[in-house]
């Protein structure tokens, strides 16, 4: 089992883009959303993964990942996933000791650009790069989960209303 510590943002202009080391297009949907554990099939590029998460603490949750066959993965969105799936480009962006993930969704939730950053511990500090606006970790509202099962939300401004 592992612990996921992340910390999660809001962004504030497209400089990440030009600081990236890559981006890989995401694809995923959920076959659970309960408050105690989401169960995730996610398309990342050429590989394919099931996720298990915990409920946060909050920054803190349990996690568990497997690399499943890519099939299986596609049948399983198509045929599985409860609510939307959830379309973006995940860009991998170095800064200060840190590698920072920054989500550009498409579709319904086009405009919204979200960053996160793993952690080691739960009091670890982090330098915050430029185009990180304000922190949204713990506001369920951007859990890709919620996301994917909410009929209500909408992207203003570049966040969620």
């Amino acid at each position: 089992m592992a612990v996921e510590i992340e910390r999660k943002f809001l962004v504030k202009n497209h400089d990440y883009r030009h600081m990236a080391v890559g981006s890989t297009r995401i694809m995923q949907g959920y076959l659970s959303t309960e408050i105690r554990a989401t169960i995730r099939v996610r398309l990342c590029g050429d590989n394919a993964y099931l996720t298990v998460k915990g409920a946060n603490i909050g920054s803190v949750r349990d996690e568990w990942e497997y690399e499943i066959p890519v099939d299986d993965a596609m049948r399983m969105l198509e045929r599985c996933a409860a609510g939307a799936v959830i379309d973006k480009e995940r860009y991998r962006v170095p800064h200060e000791g840190h590698m920072w993930e920054v989500d550009e969704f498409h579709g319904h939730y086009e405009g919204l650009v979200v960053a996160e950053v793993e952690l080691s511990d739960e009091n670890e500090e982090v330098a915050i790069p430029d185009f990180v606006g304000k922190e949204v970790t713990g506001n369920t509202r951007y859990y890709n989960s919620v996301m994917a099962s909410a009929d209500n939300l909408r992207v203003v401004d570049g966040r969620l209303v």
